[in-house]
């Protein structure tokens, strides 16, 4: 009985730890899916998100609480700011590339140096400190046995589906959603037709950028505490994922990243594993799965035109 216990703990962890995974891999697979750049950059946007909310909760504390309604505000502020904050990077860096139609390796290159200007932008502002999440939240929750799952741990596995579905619904229902589409697979012809590319390539930028933001608010939230190198190792892991689910997928990312998270806290209790070994365990998964199916679970093969 007690393993049963330690195995539904696990995977109350590994939702949460693979939404924020999810958040983040899906701004991967929309910006890949239309330009195909693996932007580098975004886990370090996910960190400058956990920041503005960070900033934004002590701002708004007083007025409204460091409860949920706090948290809600600063958490939308958070997405709006860093959703333009995406949207800046993509017309300063990027842009003026594809614009020249410079070879994918120079837009990587680029992709790189931004995420070096905000990993040490920030590293300065906040003079490399741990900064602390003050909330109210407390660790009440619902206890069956051995199981102990926080209203915490609901609320951010609700709102991470929430969010997921709307993105789901924005994709395939809204006009702009369709242009996306559209352009991930001919960027000609859809400026024949009257699409604006920029601006479209721009609003997913914002949105990815924007669901980052939400995954570094809940992280701080959850974890409790953050700081400026918050972003690479979950940035990687994060495209981890979304390989896994297939790059280039928003379901695909949505998967990858919660089958990543189950996989990660699994790992922690296998012996001779243990916490130590959970990225090893987790990243040789990733080899195995790609040796079989290269093009990762929901992801389809691609033919490259000459």
């Amino acid at each position: 009985m007690a393993v049963f216990y330690i195995v539904v703990q696990q995977i109350v962890n590994g939702l949460i730890l693979g939404s924020f995974y999810s958040l983040i891999a899906l701004g991967y697979s929309m910006v890949y899916g239309i330009i195909k750049l693996l932007n580098f950059a975004h886990g370090d946007i996910y960190m400058v998100g956990a920041f503005v909310g960070y900033g934004a909760l002590g701002i708004l504390g007083s007025r409204l609480g460091v409860g949920w309604l706090g948290i809600a505000v600063a958490l939308l502020i958070s997405m709006f700011l860093v959703g333009l904050l995406g949207m800046l990077v993509h017309r300063v860096a990027y842009q003026p590339l594809i614009n020249k139609r410079a070879p994918r390796m120079s837009l990587l290159i680029t992709a790189v140096g931004v995420s070096f200007t905000l990993f040490n932008g920030v590293m300065v502002l906040t003079n490399g400190e741990y900064k602390t999440f003050n909330t109210s939240l407390g660790y009440d929750g619902i206890s069956i046995g051995l199981i102990n799952i926080t209203y915490t741990q609901i609320i951010m596995v609700v709102a991470t589906a929430i969010l997921m579905l709307t993105l789901y619904w924005f994709i395939n229902r809204t006009l702009y959603g369709k242009a996306m589409r559209a352009i991930a697979l001919d960027q000609d012809a859809c400026r024949l037709m009257g699409i604006n590319v920029t601006k479209t390539i721009s609003l997913t930028f914002f949105v990815g950028s924007a669901l980052a933001a939400a995954a570094g608010v809940m992280a701080g939230v959850y974890y409790g505490s953050i700081q400026f190198y918050m972003g690479f190792v979950i940035g990687l892991k994060a495209f981890t994922a979304a390989v896994i689910g297939g790059i280039g997928s928003i379901p695909g990312a949505m998967l990858g990243g919660l089958v990543l998270g189950l996989l990660e806290t699994a790992g922690t209790q296998l012996p001779f594993i243990g916490s130590a070994w959970k990225d090893v365990f987790s990243f040789g998964i990733l080899i195995l799965l790609l040796v079989f199916k290269p093009t990762g679970i929901l992801g389809k093969s691609e033919i490259e035109r000459m």
